[in-house]
């Protein structure tokens, strides 16, 4: 440690004794030395402290050392990575990047805000023009309206009054009439076309008369048109006799709904399923393009993409008169095709490339805005959203009254008009009543639809009867009631015979607290039979037998 000079007079220094005048000078070149050594070890890491003035050659700083000097600095900063100045444009351009970053996403953001608040004003529009309620409970998310059978059913008509073939007397016939059927719990669907000839009485006096065929339901009802909502709640009652299903909602379309929909999810295909080799063909709807093309004319296998007026071709072709082959079975035919184009419009329009697509939204708002009326109110929308995104392809199933081994429904006529008629009888709906009660379920005995023999195994008469009546009233498919060969002692013997009907089998061990008995009982049953119930003794009995 350097002593303190005490001897200092205004600033300047007496000679110490013994020291020579020189000393004063060769002292300042050690300064000068020890704050050279301190700045190369800042800048090198090298340890000069060991060395003194000694070391050095006494002389004046010249502008070489000074050029030395700033060169070792610049060397260090360089092995350290950088220099000064690209340091400083790193961080300046670090800075310009955040502040692009922080606009781009500003812009981004108003951008997405943007386009909400115009999807939602189409939606608020469209909305309005559509659903009932208040047009902001669309927000809001409400469970459907079920039946007892815990399902919600729409009503799905169309008409023709938008029809460019002119001004025709049908146009305010229903010639598409649909049953969908929703189960929100189970996540299933099913879809039942209403034959349009199906015979019916009208509700009041028509002009067509007082029963005549269902597409005429709507027509009366709404005074040629001119009610909306009488025609639609009268046709919905129609269909409620008829199918036995109690109906909450309604959609009424007409041909230029089908036609903007499609075109704005930018088409569908649907797969040809013909008996006829060639596929299927109908010209009449060739006039369109003054009969230089082929409206409706496709092989077997899946169609080209079709636009809205192909679709909407396709789904009004029954080959009922000029030049076509493909389609024998008329309407029937054309219902199938009506679902199928039904189905494949869903799925474009929940497709990722459809929702992400704004054009395409926008569009089928529009379509459905203006070319749609219906009873739903906006509060049940996000559901119906929902479960349209929820339901898999595969859980939206086609049922249909003119099943090859179960028909329910066969052709007729009535005076001079073609007319579709109940296998039961005219006006008898409850054939077809039970066969959809048992098509239409999330209940799977009822699915199994097991056929089922009850015998009495009792001396008491009518035990059979009564649990026939009891299990037929719950929707069992009962195919014979008679005298089991002897009695037995326990109260119910069950004989599963199919074992693929065995939820029929297990719910009935379960109601009659019975064991089932995997085998065919010893006395010869008839061919086709799935299940045979032995009633036996009850606490009271009497003499005589079934």
């Amino acid at each position: 440690m350097k002593k303190r000079l005490d001897n200092q007079v205004d600033g300047f220094v007496r000679r110490q004794i013994g020291r020579p005048i020189g000393h004063l000078h060769a002292e300042e070149n050690q300064k000068s030395v020890s704050i050279e050594n301190a700045t190369k070890e800042l800048h090198t890491g090298t340890d000069l402290s060991n060395q003194t003035a000694s070391g050095f050659e006494e002389r004046s700083i010249k502008r070489i050392d000074i050029d030395q000097s700033l060169q070792n600095i610049e060397q260090t900063e360089k092995s350290n990575g950088l220099s000064l100045s690209s340091a400083k444009r790193i961080i300046f351009n670090k800075l310009k990047l955040r502040k692009i970053f922080k606009w781009t996403l500003v812009l981004v953001i108003s951008t997405l805000l943007c386009v909400a608040v115009y999807v939602g004003y189409k939606l608020i529009i469209a909305g309005g023009n559509v659903f009932t309620g208040n047009v902001f409970d669309i927000f809001k998310s409400e469970p459907l309206l079920q039946d007892d059978r815990g399902r919600s059913n729409f009503l799905i008509f169309g008409t023709a009054e938008d029809d460019e073939g002119g001004d025709h007397g049908g146009k305010w016939l229903t010639d598409s009439i649909m049953l969908l059927s929703v189960d929100q719990k189970n996540k299933n669907a099913y879809m039942l076309s209403i034959p349009r000839d199906l015979w019916v009485k009208y509700e009041s006096v028509c002009e067509v008369g007082y029963q005549g065929k269902i597409n005429s339901v709507y027509y009366c009802e709404s005074n040629d048109g001119k009610d909306d909502k009488a025609g639609s709640l009268g046709l919905m009652k129609k269909v409620k006799e008829v199918t036995g299903f109690e109906i909450q909602y309604y959609i009424h379309l007409n041909f230029t709904a089908v036609v903007k929909a499609v075109d704005a999810v930018g088409g569908v295909q649907v797969v040809i399923e013909s008996d006829d080799p060639r596929g299927i063909f109908d010209d009449n709807f060739d006039w369109k393009c003054k009969y230089k093309c082929n409206m409706v004319k496709y092989p077997n296998g899946l169609t080209p993409m079709l636009d809205g007026e192909h679709a909407l071709a396709l789904a009004r072709a029954r080959g009922a008169s000029g030049n076509t082959y493909g389609l024998p079975n008329a309407n029937f035919d054309r219902e199938k095709n009506q679902q199928k184009i039904l189905k494949a419009l869903r799925e474009k329009a929940l497709s990722a490339g459809t929702l992400s697509n704004l054009g395409k939204v926008t569009g089928l708002i529009d379509a459905l805005g203006n070319n749609l009326r219906t009873n739903i109110d906006s509060k049940f929308i996000r559901t119906i959203t929902s479960l349209a995104t929820e339901l898999k392809s595969e859980d939206i199933k086609s049922t249909s009254l003119v099943e090859n081994d179960e028909m329910q429904v066969r052709t007729g006529t009535i005076g001079d008009a073609s007319a579709v008629l109940p296998i039961k009888g005219t006006y008898d709906y409850t054939g077809i009543q039970n066969y959809l009660s048992r098509k239409i379920t999330s209940d799977p005995v009822l699915i199994e639809n097991a056929s089922i023999v009850v015998l009495n195994g009792s001396d008491v008469t009518g035990r059979a009867s009564k649990l026939a009546s009891e299990l037929g009233g719950e929707l069992y498919n009962i195919a014979r009631v008679g005298n089991a060969p002897s009695k037995i002692e326990q109260n119910y013997e069950i004989y599963q015979i199919n074992n693929l009907k065995s939820k029929t089998a297990e719910k009935l061990s379960k109601k009659f607290e019975s064991v089932i008995i995997n085998n065919k009982p010893s006395f010869n049953i008839e061919d086709g039979v799935d299940i045979v119930i032995i009633v036996g003794p009850e606490k009271t009995t009497s003499s005589t037998n079934n």
